[in-house]
This record gives structure tokens, C-alpha cells and sequence, in this order.
């Protein structure tokens, strides 16, 4: 999806995407902003020149260079080790300049630190596919979730799925919304894993979509997730979505959880896995 409308800077929020970015581009990005933030500086100690600074090493530019930049960090940082110290005017200004960047730096980078790790997190693993299998003598259609953390139990766990559906109105084709019913849309906690269905019976609106309807329909199945977390003690939510291509038919899910003594064992590997059903089911 593409907002349009009003110009980028009044979509884009900073804080929260550097809060939603993978841990890769997190470190990345505070990786790639120490460093060049540093060579801007080191340029800016280049020009103003040798003659400001006391303590430095003459040599190549190359030497040159690495005394400046490594004096930056040390400013930027406030380590100050102390050998290298301007002495000109222009020179202790952008230090001075350069040492309150590094503090309101480190402390905007400290906040979203603080923020990724104490924000509230669902910690659910969903099925990669929605199945049509067999149901009660009819069919379902089904997913599975897991909460994938030991120790990291979610109660009053809620799940809202609706259906996107293109269907023909008249000579128009337009995208029509169904809240689905489930066999069971609430549970008390999340221990091991959750199979939840959709009965394909009279009230659904899937009754009699077979693959190919489901294709030209574009179907796709919103998921909503909301829990209580008892560690965050805050409600937690997830989301994800299952487009058509991803709904198989004549599937079923595997069991993933097994006993062993007077443990269950639940086999997060499994969540995945599923199996040809009998032949011939369809939507109906």
C-alpha cells in the first residue's frame, strides 16, 4: 500500500519506523550515522587545518586524516583522551558543536534503544498457509498460531478474521468485506499451539469457492491477534494476512506436539507442516 496526498515528511515518522526496523537495519543505520557524522567533522577540522590542533602527529595526509577522525570520535563520544586538544578559536567552536551533537545523539539513540527493547511484543509464529480441510463432515477453513518464547504465556487471547473478496456487482467488480464466523473465537491462554476455524457451511462466504474462484476473486484473509501479556501486563497485537495463493485446498495440518513421560512437548518445527486430505474436498 502507497499513502499519497501530502508530502513525505508529513507520512514519515522517524521514531517509529527506527522502533520497527529489523535489528540489522537498526545497527546499521546508528552504525552508518556515527560514521558519517564523523567524517563530516573530520572535513570540517581538514580546512580550518594543523595550526588549530595541539598534540597531533605530522605526517602523510593519510596520518593526518586518521588523527582528525579519531579525535572526532573522541569529542563526539566525550571520551577526550586528551593528546590531541584545539587550540584555535574555529576549531574549539565545532568542537564544542561536535561534543553536543554526540550528547543529544547518544541520548536519542538510548531512547529508541530503551523503546525497541521494552516495547510490548505479541510473540506469535503463524502458519505460512490457511488450509481448506476437511471439517465435521463438511470443510474449514484453517490456520495455526504458536507463541514462540519460553516462559511467555498470553491470556484472553482474541482473534478477528475478516475476508476480502472480489465479487461482480451488476456489470462492476468490487471488493466486498466479510467478518468470518469461527468455531471458537476466544481462548484463555496460549500454552502450546492454536488451530483456528472457519466452518464453511451455509452462513460462510466461501461455500462453494473452489481454487480457481478463490484466484479470481482475489481472496485474502485478514488475521487480528489481541492478547494480555502478563510480562508487559499490556495488550499485545498481531497481524498478518493470507492471499489466495497462499489458501490450499485437500490440506491438513500435522499434530506438533507430542508427550514424553509427564512433559508435552510442543515442536514449533511443525507448525508448518501439513498433509494431502482426502481427495476431492472442496469449499461447499
Amino acid at each position: 500500500m502507497r499513502k499519497e496526498g501530502i508530502n513525505f515528511f508529513s507520512r514519515f515518522s522517524v521514531f517509529q519506523t527506527m522502533l520497527n526496523l529489523p535489528t540489522w537495519k537498526f545497527v546499521g543505520i546508528i552504525l552508518i550515522f556515527y560514521t558519517v557524522a564523523n567524517l563530516a567533522f573530520t572535513g570540517v577540522y581538514l580546512l580550518l587545518g594543523v595550526s588549530q590542533m595541539e598534540g597531533m602527529k605530522i605526517g602523510s595526509a593519510y596520518t593526518t586524516f586518521k588523527e582528525f577522525f579519531f579525535f572526532s570520535t573522541q569529542t563526539f563520544t566525550t571520551v577526550g583522551y586528551g593528546r590531541i586538544n584545539p587550540v584555535g578559536g574555529w576549531a574549539n567552536m565545532v568542537a564544542a558543536i561536535e561534543a553536543l551533537s554526540g550528547f543529544l545523539s547518544f541520548a536519542i539513540v538510548t531512547g529508541l534503544i530503551y523503546g525497541r527493547f521494552a516495547k510490548p511484543k505479541s510473540y506469535l509464529m503463524f502458519s505460512h498457509n490457511a488450509l481448506i480441510s476437511p471439517y465435521h463432515g463438511h470443510s474449514g477453513l484453517m490456520f495455526r498460531i504458536a507463541c514462540y518464547k519460553d516462559n511467555h504465556n498470553l491470556t484472553d487471547v482474541e482473534v478477528i478474521v475478516n475476508l476480502g473478496l472480489k465479487m461482480q456487482d451488476g456489470e462492476k467488480w468490487t471488493y466486498k468485506y466479510f467478518t468470518l464466523p469461527l468455531e471458537r473465537s476466544k481462548i484463555e491462554s496460549l500454552p502450546m499451539n492454536w488451530t483456528v476455524v472457519h466452518p464453511i457451511d451455509d452462513k460462510s462466504p466461501l461455500q462453494g469457492y473452489t481454487k480457481e474462484d478463490m484466484e479470481k476473486g482475489d481472496a485474502e484473509i485478514y488475521v487480528l491477534i489481541r492478547a494480555y501479556d502478563e510480562v508487559f501486563s499490556s495488550i499485545v497485537q498481531q497481524r498478518t494476512s493470507y492471499v489466495h495463493a497462499e489458501i490450499l485446498f485437500d490440506r491438513k495440518f500435522v499434530p506438533m506436539y507430542k508427550e514424553e513421560m509427564d512433559v508435552t512437548i510442543v515442536d514449533l518445527s511443525k507448525l508448518n507442516e501439513h498433509k494431502e486430505a482426502k481427495a476431492g474436498v472442496r469449499a461447499v
